[in-house]
């Protein structure tokens, strides 16, 4: 069992399905008391049951102050995780980069807002954001969800170097491939890139609880992608041109 979260209270977004139910089945299943949350009340039903957890649907961007109240009147970890995989180029519609900006970012902005007064206040708190290897990297054919998610990434290590000596801990969980239905919806982009090395959402729950063991902040379920990361940023023309050949590859592959 993980001390630092047996009896808090947890809520978890986008906890319906894939790696946010896993996250509060994970919570719960090392004594935590969970808040499920998801856009679709049945399915966070749904999982609250099936773990002894309370189910609160609804908008991510707006459940904090309800989660704190059937919490007790506390909020000790808040776990980041509803999302939206959009695809699309630059001349994607102007709607489905606002909705990509409002849910993979504004929703942990507006989170934090709510969460940070009291935190701060007794000097401790868990930040928990869902982001994805796109955030560290990026994704062929997924503009908004690769520039959405480098800001997921943005907003939680901002957070990180900001509050952490009052007493805030931030990870940032930054998955390739997940088994989830985010992944289905991809595509051919996902099946070249991201499906060869897929991996179950209970693997993310067991990476971010060895991160929390270990007071980490950036939590990779694919270790590999430290290798990638390092790459884009100390050879940027030759990771790019790795990456171009991937762009290549979908581009070739979906034109027969």
């Amino acid at each position: 069992m993980v001390e630092a979260v047996q009896d808090a209270g947890v809520v978890v977004t986008g906890a319906g399905g894939g790696i946010g139910a896993a996250l509060a089945r994970r919570f719960a299943a090392e004594g935590a008391r969970v808040v499920v949350n998801d856009l679709d009340a049945g399915r966070a039903k749904a999982v609250a049951d099936e773990i002894g957890g309370i189910a609160v649907p609804g908008d991510a961007s707006a459940i904090v102050a309800e989660a704190r109240d059937v919490l007790g009147g506390r909020v000790d970890v808040y776990c980041a995780n509803a999302g939206v995989g959009s695809g699309g180029s630059e001349a994607a519609a102007e709607a489905v980069w606002a909705l990509a900006w409002d849910v993979n970012v504004m929703a942990h902005v507006r989170a934090a807002h709510e969460l940070l007064p009291d935190w701060l206040e007794r000097g401790s708190g868990r930040f928990v954001s869902t982001v994805s290897a796109a955030g560290l990297l990026t994704m062929i054919g997924a503009a908004p969800y690769s520039v959405t998610k480098h800001g997921a990434y943005a907003f939680a290590e901002w957070l990180s170097l900001t509050y952490r000596h009052r007493g805030v801990k931030v990870h940032a969980i930054c998955p390739q491939g997940v088994r989830t239905d985010m992944l289905t919806a991809s595509g051919s982009a996902g099946d070249l890139v991201l499906q060869p090395t897929a991996i179950e959402p209970q693997d993310v729950a067991d990476a971010l609880f060895k991160g929390i063991e270990e007071d980490r902040f950036l939590i990779l379920p694919h270790p590999e992608v430290a290798e990638y990361y390092q790459a884009r940023a100390t050879e940027p023309d030759r990771w790019l041109h790795g990456m171009n050949r991937l762009q290549r590859q979908w581009e070739e592959a979906t034109a027969r």
